[in-house]
C-alpha cells in the first residue's frame, strides 16, 4: 500500500512542494539567530516538514523572545 503511494510521482511532487518551503523557512531562521546543531539537523533530517514547523513555531519563537527581552533592556 505505501510503496504505491510514494511510487506514484505526483504524490512524490507533492510531498516535495510541501517540505521545501518549511525547510527554507526554518533553515534560515536556524541561521539567523545561530543554532548550529538545529541548522544542521534541520538540513540532514527530512520529517515532511513535520520537525520544520516544530522549530519554526516553538524553538525560534522562545530564541526570538529572548533576544527582544535581552535588545529591550
Amino acid at each position: 500500500m505505501i510503496n504505491t503511494i510514494f511510487s506514484n510521482p505526483y504524490v512524490l511532487v507533492l510531498l516535495i512542494l510541501w517540505t521545501l518551503p518549511w525547510k527554507g523557512v526554518a533553515l534560515w531562521k536556524a541561521a539567523n539567530v545561530k543554532h548550529k546543531g538545529w541548522f544542521t539537523a534541520l538540513l540532514l533530517i527530512n520529517t515532511l516538514g513535520i520537525l520544520e514547523m516544530f522549530y519554526i513555531f516553538v524553538v525560534n519563537k522562545k530564541a526570538e523572545a529572548l533576544n527582544q527581552a535581552f535588545d529591550s533592556s
